[in-house]
């Protein structure tokens, strides 16, 4: 059986490669290009004198070729074949745009739920077979698993719970999971590593990507300042903010106002252009909708379905209840108060280990 692989320079994928190459399967390594030339590429290379490389690493910088350039030896080091697919203008349209137009509107978007779903896992393998690349399968490295159940697909957590990666998986279709691989779903990332350094991989040691992007998000949005108010929630005015792009729901530090306890950000106002503030206990709920869903194991979930849910990726599952609204929205409603729950990211809905799907927040109650 032919294997795409999709390699990424790191030691997840590496090694991905490397245990399905040792079950006997033919092998292709694959890398998906997204830092183009033109559009926001051109613009934020137009700024590169004041680009400061993040010391952790990224999925999208202007350095990916030595990233490609790592992937291209592990692929020499495994004796498999290996290319490079062009997906920038892909994925400037699919999820930087999205991921502009979220955070104008005052959100905070999850663009590696959206890469997966429909770069990683869809535009990538598409391009290879355009390309007359043959493969009957695609894997990639995540930790997660996908087990066939009475003619379904489904998607279940990774076994080690630490490195669990479901989560930004829930968007997949079962035409999708049929046709994956996800040979590190029963592994710790430990075993991975050690693995790597059992087979003299040089990646055994190289520190994972920790955010899609090694620099300043204004450099992805390209817009200007839009001076607002800083305020309570009795609308008091505590000082002013350069755009509410530049706040998260929850966040503390760096609000540049002085007060007497501390506050946090609970709410972003786009129509008033203002950031509002309050003490901690306001950042607490226990109830949201989700849009745009996707079930991802099952077909739906029917009213008063008792589950698990997740609203952010490290988040231990918690205990809920959900209630259809629609074809397309669902009431979710937590047994505990949650702590900062933000519109725009992913609840993802789990039953036990299987991922049942999931949505785009779009409102905290």
């Amino acid at each position: 059986m032919r294997v795409l692989t999709g390699m990424s320079g790191g030691v997840d994928s590496s090694v991905a490669a490397l245990l399905l190459k040792e079950k006997g399967y033919e092998v292709i390594g694959a890398t998906m290009s997204i830092w183009g030339k033109g559009g926001v590429y051109k613009k934020i290379q137009e700024k590169l004198a004041s680009f400061k490389k993040s010391s952790h690493g990224a999925c999208l910088g202007p350095d990916e070729k030595e990233d490609i350039e790592a992937a291209k030896r592990i692929c020499e080091i495994l004796d498999i074949p290996f290319y490079v697919f062009d997906c920038a203008e892909q994925y400037e349209e699919i999820v930087l745009k999205n991921f502009k137009k979220e955070y104008l509107e005052g959100r905070t978007p999850n663009p590696c739920v959206w890469c997966n779903a429909l770069i990683k896992f869809d535009v990538l393998p598409h391009l290879a077979k355009l390309n007359g690349i043959a493969f009957d399968k695609f894997a990639t490295g995540h930790y997660a698993r996908v087990e066939e159940e009475n003619g379904r697909y489904i998607l279940k957590k990774g076994i080690n719970p630490k490195k669990d990666q479901s989560y930004f998986l829930y968007r997949l279709k079962q035409e999708q999971l049929k046709n994956i691989l996800l040979p590190l779903g029963n592994f710790s990332k430990e075993e991975i590593r050690q693995i790597a350094k059992e087979h003299n991989l040089p990646v055994a040691d190289k520190p994972d990507s920790q955010d899609f992007y090694e620099g300043d998000y204004n450099e992805l949005l390209q817009v200007e300042d839009k001076i607002g108010n800083i305020v309570d929630k009795d609308g008091n005015i505590l000082g002013q903010h350069k755009g509410i792009w530049n706040y998260t729901i929850g966040q503390r530090k760096g609000l540049g106002i002085s007060s007497t306890e501390a506050l946090y950000v609970i709410e972003l106002d786009k129509e008033k252009n203002e950031v509002i503030v309050g003490n901690k206990e306001k950042t607490f709920k226990n109830e949201l909708i989700a849009k745009d869903l996707n079930y991802v194991s099952v077909a739906q979930v029917t009213a008063g379905r008792c589950c698990q849910a997740k609203i952010r990726s490290t988040q231990e599952p918690q205990s809920v209840i959900i209630e259809p609204i629609n074809n397309n929205e669902i009431k979710v409603i937590f047994d505990n108060m949650q702590k900062s729950i933000s519109i725009g990211q992913s609840v993802v809905l789990y039953d036990g280990e299987k991922v049942l799907g999931g949505g785009i927040i779009d409102k905290v109650l």
